[in-house]
């Protein structure tokens, strides 16, 4: 038989279908129209919520053994470590209560001035507490998973902080938890006020700084900051109260090249060890509404008669 009379197809059984360029040239369009999708749309957003409170059971049990070791290291803690903690803790004390002394007398100062002012009274957050859960899975940023969500009262927007002072921002709100963004993640921003000279600007995380570091960017090089100088939130822009620890100068680089200083800051709040958070409400959400500017009315015209 000649050769050019072989059929050369492959039998039905053998067939493969589309080949692998062309599977990798439709799964890729598909990932990029839901990439597009998503950023744009949020179509995907739902699908996360439902798969998050599927999972969240799931997450819960893997988390128990990491919470019992940490709570059989916390319990197996060394008797020296335990009394030096104690005897910090009174020192602590100490200086609270003389500072306590302080602020009665600060206190009803404050409030005789602001009845003579006739000025509003300072704007109390209602808090929440939160515990944190791990962090996540994300490596080119930095959030944690706290185990407050929807069902808890908890809103995207809402200022979190610790003990020490700001430690991020609600970005993401799911049935049962919610997603923290750190104030080290690239894409944040928090104003700030320097306690010492009443200076403003506006910090944002430093992903450079693999410890996790923050700078203030666009401050002239002639503006007066100091390496020690603690910045406090300005309470400017709607969501943050004014008044919390933010961070503190750690190196200021002025460059005659450049018109603004490279100003190096580490933030006050632990970000990579606390467990324990308070969820505040976002200050706009207390504030009165902005009253809607009507249009001015045309006079009205009179009509000479003849």
């Amino acid at each position: 038989m000649p050769l050019g009379t072989l059929d050369r197809t492959p039998p039905p059984f053998f067939r493969q279908g589309p080949s692998a360029l062309s599977k990798l040239t439709v799964c890729s369009a598909l990932a990029l129209f839901l990439m597009v999708a998503d950023t744009r749309f949020g179509v995907t957003q739902p699908v996360r919520a439902m798969i998050a409170d599927v999972l969240y059971p799931v997450q819960w049990l893997l988390m128990q053994p990491v919470n019992a070791a940490r709570g059989g290291a916390g319990y197996f803690q060394s008797l020296q470590s335990a009394q030096a903690s104690a005897e910090q803790m009174r020192i602590t004390m100490a200086r609270q209560a003389q500072k306590a002394n302080q602020v009665d007398e600060l206190a009803l100062e404050n409030t005789r001035l602001r009845q003579l002012l006739e000025l509003r009274e300072r704007i109390t957050t209602p808090a929440r507490a939160a515990q944190i859960l791990y962090d996540a899975a994300d490596p080119f940023s930095r959030k944690v998973i706290i185990d407050r969500g929807d069902v808890h009262g908890i809103v995207a927007g809402s200022p979190v902080i610790d003990g020490y002072g700001v430690l991020g921002q609600v970005t993401r709100v799911f049935g049962a938890v919610s997603e923290v963004t750190l104030i080290t993640d690239g894409d944040q921003a928090i104003p700030v006020l320097n306690t010492r000279t009443g200076v403003r600007g506006v910090a944002f995380g430093d992903l450079s700084n693999p410890a996790g570091g923050m700078e203030l960017r666009f401050t002239p090089a002639d503006t007066d900051v100091q390496a020690g100088d603690v910045l406090s939130t300005s309470g400017v822009d709607g969501v943050y109260p004014p008044g919390l620890m933010v961070a503190r100068v750690d190196k200021v680089e002025r460059r005659s090249e450049s018109v603004f200083a490279r100003i190096a800051l580490s933030p006050l709040a632990q970000v990579r060890g606390t467990m324990h958070v308070m969820v505040l409400q976002p200050v706009a959400s207390q504030i009165p509404p902005r009253p809607v500017e009507t249009a001015p009315a045309e006079p009205v015209r009179k009509s000479l008669r003849k």
